[in-house]
């Protein structure tokens, strides 16, 4: 039996997945996935009877949105707000229809997004300049 913590199709019920595959195919710890949960950040679809996380494909999705926002050193909290901002675009376009997402709270979704994407391609920025120091590092060690 499993229990369900949102709403799942009869499809995502069969095709979820333990917390064992979830570090497999996202790389990462299984510590780092509960620690996750214990805070709120990726909340399990479902549980088993006997408690076991059960993740779907939409929480697979989700974790790899955090995996990649780790190097570019955002906070849980930014993590937090900007799968919260993603969720709210997506009810927009839900609600809408039409995918565009309209409506006021589409718009500062949207414009919180936008800022997002200001703060990742900085952090990118800065992450190249950093790895052409170290390479320019590398090559001076190279010539000793």
């Amino acid at each position: 039996m499993v229990t369900v913590a949102t709403e799942m199709t009869a499809e995502e019920v069969v095709a979820t997945m333990h917390i064992g595959e979830m570090a497999d195919r996202s790389q990462m710890s299984l510590r780092t996935i509960r620690h996750y949960d214990e805070v709120g950040l990726l909340t399990p679809s479902g549980r088993t009877e006997g408690g076991f996380r059960l993740y779907t494909e939409r929480d697979f999705s989700r974790l790899m949105v955090i995996r990649r926002m780790k190097p570019l050193g955002f906070t849980l909290d930014e993590m937090a707000e900007l799968l919260r901002v993603v969720d709210r675009l997506g009810e927009s376009e839900a609600t809408s229809g039409s995918g565009s997402g309209t409506g006021a709270g589409a718009g500062e979704a949207r414009a919180a997004l936008d800022g997002f994407i200001e703060q990742a391609t900085a952090r990118r920025a800065k992450l190249e300049e950093q790895i052409s120091m170290a390479d320019e590092f590398i090559e001076l060690l190279k010539a000793q």
